[in-house]
């Protein structure tokens, strides 16, 4: 089951008819051809009335495939970034908080981009890499092009006392070290893609 935000609207891909019951702003399709599914998309994107799209069929990879091929693909990396206390790190990027995140550069793998983009966006320096947490993927418009960007999440340590230096031409203003559970304000004021990443490491 792959999942795709469309700002907080969701397109869910698998190969199975999803298990609850219908509601009035879901909607469920099966493949069949590229050019069909590419329509669908555009007119999901445009009907913010409906929330969830559930599109299936019984090969997944052949699915995931052609929906690929419907954008223009980005690979991104970021961290939840974690400190001997066992806070977290979040941001305040453009009015939201999130967590530090940024593009591959050209011959960069996931965890490089994602150990890297980290530092440039916070300052901080000696982060020690642990595991892979989620990838999620969600959509923007690019004119009139949609872009899919795929974000691998890595575990990060912070072992050291420095404040952050926030990267202020990329619109972040303010950060916060957050004890696990203490995320209402997060909750109020973030991403669904977002709070999808905190909760596959408990974090809210």
């Amino acid at each position: 089951m792959y999942k795709v935000f469309f700002k907080d609207r969701i397109v869910t891909l698998g190969e199975d008819l999803p298990g609850e019951s219908a509601v009035p702003d879901q909607q469920i399709h099966r493949y069949h051809n590229q050019s069909e599914l590419k329509e669908l998309i555009l007119q999901f994107d445009r009907k913010e009335q409906i929330g969830h799209l559930h599109i299936v069929h019984e090969d997944i990879s052949t699915l995931t495939k052609a929906f690929r091929a419907c954008f223009i693909c980005i690979d991104a990396g970021g961290g939840v970034v974690l400190n001997e206390k066992k806070e977290f790190l979040v941001i305040k990027r453009n009015g939201v908080w999130d967590l530090p995140k940024g593009k591959l550069e050209k011959g960069e793998d996931f965890g490089t981009a994602a150990l890297r983009e980290v530092e440039e966006e916070t300052g901080l320096v000696g982060l020690e890499m642990k595991q892979l947490l989620v990838s999620t993927f969600h959509t923007y418009p690019l004119g009139e092009i949609l872009v899919l960007k795929e974000t691998r999440w890595f575990e990060m340590r912070y072992h050291g006392q420095a404040k952050p230096i926030l990267q202020e031409t990329e619109g972040i203003t303010a950060y916060r070290w957050v004890k696990s559970g203490k995320t209402g304000f997060i909750m109020k004021n973030s991403y669904r893609s977002i709070l999808d990443v905190l909760k596959t490491r408990e974090l809210l």
